[in-house]
């Protein structure tokens, strides 16, 4: 699934702008590989805006940025710009995104 992401950041993010239908994919398929497909959980936890309403877009985005050690969160840092995973997360607290 990295591999996936390492594709869509050097081909669909290398603009200057982002590119909405790019990220998505990302969430669906990279989030999604651990969060399942739906992001109602799997291996990871559900990432629906219900789930997530007590966690403000920051807090989401280092999550993304950074993982979570001695977890099964990868951190995304080295595969996304900080502008992208602000982007994801403010995706992913937006009920009509899922």
């Amino acid at each position: 699934m990295l591999t996936t992401a390492v594709v869509l950041a050097t081909s669909a993010f290398a603009a200057d702008t982002l590119d909405p239908n790019a990220l998505k994919r990302l969430v669906h398929q990279d989030c999604g590989s651990c969060h399942g497909l739906s992001l109602k959980g799997g291996l990871g936890p559900d990432l629906r805006a219900e789930t997530l309403e007590h966690y403000d877009a920051d807090i989401l985005t280092g999550v993304i940025l950074d993982g979570i050690p001695d977890t099964a969160m990868p951190p995304w840092r080295p595969l996304i710009s900080q502008e992208e995973a602000e982007w994801i997360a403010r995706y992913l607290l937006e009920p009509e995104a899922q």
